[in-house]
């Protein structure tokens, strides 16, 4: 992707113990995202949120939860996000799981590989 003024923002928010098969879904989102063509992505682990169901998840020593937020982020032009948000809804329905997904807007101002 070339530096795009009007680029988008695609955030995925789900469960860290949301699965598609025997694959968690932030790492199916990624892999299809690749597959996909798309600039890039990233996975962020959450310490503590909650969502739809309104049920805590947090990340204290005390709790054994291995069920925090997860939030895959995607940026790429408009086009490209509007397309892939279909395959991610298809993945929310295989893996049966809840979740939020925005479209923001993002200015990209550089986007280039590391020189090596």
């Amino acid at each position: 992707m070339i530096n795009n003024p009007n680029a988008k923002l695609l955030r995925i928010f789900i469960e860290e113990s949301d699965k598609t098969g025997q694959e968690t879904l932030y790492e199916k989102l990624v892999f299809e995202a690749k597959k996909a063509g798309l600039s890039g992505a990233t996975v962020t682990r959450g310490i503590m949120g909650f969502g739809a169901n309104s049920k805590i998840h947090t990340a204290k020593l005390f709790e054994l939860s291995s069920d925090l937020p997860v939030v895959v982020e995607i940026v790429d032009t408009e086009e490209k996000i509007r397309e892939f948000v279909k395959t991610v809804e298809q993945l929310f329905e295989t893996a049966n799981s809840g979740g939020l997904i925005t479209i923001e807007k993002a200015e990209v101002i550089k986007y280039t590989s590391a020189k090596k």
